[in-house]
C-alpha cells in the first residue's frame, strides 16, 4: 500500500504546486445555476498504400469514430457533472478480415457539494459504467470471442471526499466505500471464469453441475485524479489516474487504470492526438493460444494477470457542437 500511495502522489504533486493563476476563471453569480454543455464527434482515418514499393509492405486503412457529451450544472456549492464517451475503430489490411483496434462505451457521473466557497473540499458521490459493443477476438483466431457487450461491464458506485481548486480542470477523489460490480453477461465467458467471475463446475465426466457466476460484487478503496492543462497554444494534456483496491477478496491488490492524452489542435475541425492507457486487473487474465509439442493440438492456456498497454496515435476531423 506503501508504493501505491507514493505512486499516486508523484503523479498528483505538480497539480496541487500550479501557481493559482492557471486555475483562475472569471467570476461567476454565485446565486444563480449555470447549465454547461459541450459536445465532439471525430473521425479519424489512417490509410497506406504500396505499388512496386521494393521495401515491401501491406496496404491497410484503418478508421475511428469517437464521440463525447460533457454536462455540467453548477448551483452555489452543489455542483454534478455528466460524461457520456463512445469509441469504436476497425483495421483492415489486405488478406485480412476487419479487425477491431478500439471499443469503448462509457457514462460518468458525480455529484458534489461543498460547505462554503472559500473551502476547494467537496463531499462527493460517483457513478461510472463501462462496457464494449463488439465482440473481441485474440486474432487471428475469430472462432472464440475473449470479450462481448456486457461481458464484461463494469460499474462503480461510491462517495467520499474531493479537492479541487478548479474542480472542472483538476481534482483528487478518495472513497472509502466504493462498490465495484464485472457482469459476464455471455454463458461460455461466465462458465470459464473470465474476469474474476466465479467458474463454472463440472462433474468427473464433464457434465455442467453449476453455472458460471454472471456477476461479481466487490467493496474496496477507490482513489483517483484527473488534471486538464494547456501546455502551449494548440496544445493540451488530460491525465486520468484511478487505483482501486478490494476490501475482502484481496485487500492491497490495486487496480491501476492511467491515461494520459496529448491533443493538438491544427484548427476548428483539425486535430491529431497521441495517447498512452495503461492497465492493471488482477482478475483479467491474459489466456495465449499453446501448441502441444506431441499432439500438435492448440489449446488456450491461461497465463495470468498482466500489464494492459495501448498506444494512439491519430490525425483526424473533430467537429464541436
Amino acid at each position: 500500500m506503501t508504493v501505491f500511495f507514493s505512486v499516486f502522489f508523484v503523479f498528483t504533486q505538480n497539480g496541487f504546486a500550479q501557481p493559482d493563476s492557471l486555475f483562475f476563471k472569471p467570476a461567476e453569480n454565485f446565486n444563480a445555476p449555470v447549465w454547461s454543455n459541450s459536445n465532439t464527434a471525430g473521425l479519424d482515418i489512417n490509410e497506406v498504400a504500396f505499388v512496386n514499393w521494393n521495401s515491401g509492405g501491406s496496404n491497410s486503412i484503418s478508421g475511428l469514430v469517437s464521440i463525447a457529451s460533457d454536462l455540467r450544472y453548477k448551483y452555489r456549492n452543489f455542483i454534478w457533472d455528466s460524461n457520456l464517451a463512445a469509441r469504436y475503430g476497425l483495421n483492415k489490411q489486405e488478406e485480412q478480415e476487419f479487425r477491431k483496434t478500439d471499443d469503448l462505451l462509457e457514462i460518468k457521473s458525480s455529484l458534489g457539494f461543498r460547505k462554503n466557497k472559500l473551502t476547494n473540499w467537496y463531499y462527493s458521490a460517483r457513478f461510472s459504467f463501462k462496457t464494449q459493443f463488439a465482440n473481441g477476438y485474440n486474432y487471428p483466431n475469430r472462432d472464440n470471442p475473449i470479450s462481448k457487450f456486457m461481458a464484461p461491464g463494469y460499474l462503480f458506485l461510491g462517495g467520499g471526499i474531493e479537492y479541487g481548486k478548479n474542480i472542472d480542470k483538476f481534482s483528487t477523489y478518495f472513497s472509502p466505500a466504493t462498490l465495484k460490480t464485472t457482469f459476464v453477461f455471455d454463458e461460455a465467458l461466465s462458465n470459464a471464469g473470465s474476469f474474476g467471475v466465479m467458474p463454472a463446475e463440472y462433474d468427473a465426466e464433464g457434465n455442467l453441475v453449476r453455472s458460471g457466476e454472471r456477476v461479481r460484487k466487490e467493496l474496496g478503496m477507490l482513489l483517483t485524479s484527473t488534471y486538464e492543462t494547456a501546455l502551449f497554444d494548440n496544445v493540451s494534456l488530460r491525465n486520468f489516474m484511478s487505483f482501486y483496491t478490494d476490501y475482502i477478496n484481496d485487500f492491497g491488490n490495486v487496480d491501476v487504470d492511467w491515461e494520459i492524452v496529448f491533443d493538438f489542435k491544427v484548427n476548428n475541425f483539425i486535430k491529431a492526438t497521441l495517447g498512452s492507457h495503461i492497465k492493471y486487473d488482477n482478475d483479467i487474465k491474459i489466456k495465449e493460444e499453446i501448441t502441444n509439442s506431441e499432439t500438435q493440438e492448440t489449446e488456450l492456456v491461461e497465463l495470468g494477470a498482466r500489464v494492459q498497454w495501448k498506444q494512439l496515435l491519430g490525425v483526424g476531423v473533430v467537429y464541436e457542437f
